[in-house]
């Protein structure tokens, strides 16, 4: 069992032998049991029930190669022999008080476990900090609207998109879903919305416009996988503002029969 305090959540059964991991890294909003590794006697495999969003990469005996695979709460996973690396999005939290990206290093190889260890005791506070909310966008707000226009492709499984929504683009598309744009005709708005979008999803530590030159066309495309990712932005959000629109579109094709209507 691994988290911020594992210790102090109840084993997974007391026939098991369980291992806890503390990470002293984990920022606040990073679940006390992030994840558990269920290991038998010929597969292991991770089961996630962390509060945010993890990515699993690892390599297995395929042509493809290696994988690559975003877990949210409540999935399960195989881990490959060898090397497998689970990142928490947005997991840590560093000295300054500074969120990243937390790495964790998982090496799969078979023992042969002849004096088994015994089972390790709890001991951690019950009473321990209850995991906090991870930072997100108001939702219905500017930037919460940006960022899904911005992350639509991901949303709706368009990995293979070629180049991310221009301002223009981004303008239009929010103005469709929610009439008031915030005045994002301009096009420094929509960037100083970007900027925003992109410090919350990645952390001022890994924030690629302070990490790297250049307009912020070029990491726009990073910023909007990583929205979907962390899920500043879900499905949800997308297919709601969209239902509202067509309902919007609706009553006012009603509004202009009756008014026609009127007029005859």
């Amino acid at each position: 069992m691994i988290g911020r305090d594992p210790q102090s959540d109840p084993p997974i059964s007391a026939g098991l032998q369980t291992t806890f991991v503390k990470v002293p890294t984990a920022a606040e909003h990073t679940s006390r049991t992030a994840l558990t590794i269920e290991v038998g006697s010929e597969v292991a495999r991770i089961r996630f029930s962390g509060a945010g969003e993890a990515r699993l990469s690892s390599l297995f005996d395929a042509p493809a190669g290696a994988r690559r695979v975003t877990l949210s709460r409540g999935m399960v996973a195989l881990l490959d022999e060898g090397e497998n690396q689970l990142v928490l999005l947005r997991g840590a939290v560093d000295a300054a008080g500074r969120y990243t990206d937390l790495e964790l290093d998982l090496d799969i190889e078979q023992v042969d476990l002849t004096d088994p260890a015994e089972p390790p005791t709890g001991g951690g506070d019950p009473d321990s900090a209850a995991t906090s909310a991870a930072p997100t966008l108001e939702q219905f707000g500017r930037e919460w609207f940006v960022a899904l226009a911005l992350a639509e492709p991901w949303l709706v499984g368009q990995d293979d998109y070629p180049r991310p929504p221009s301002n223009r683009e981004i303008y239009e598309r929010v103005a469709q879903w929610n009439t008031y744009a915030w005045n994002l005709v301009r096009p420094q708005r929509v960037d100083d919305a970007i900027k925003i979008i992109s410090r919350l999803a990645f952390g001022r530590v890994d924030d690629p416009f302070t990490r790297s030159e250049g307009r912020s066309q070029n990491v726009r495309f990073a910023v909007g996988r990583r929205a979907a990712e962390v899920r500043l932005v879900t499905p949800e959000d997308l297919a709601q503002v969209q239902r509202k629109a067509t309902e919007r579109a609706a009553e006012r094709a009603v509004e202009r029969a009756r008014q026609a209507s009127r007029n005859d």
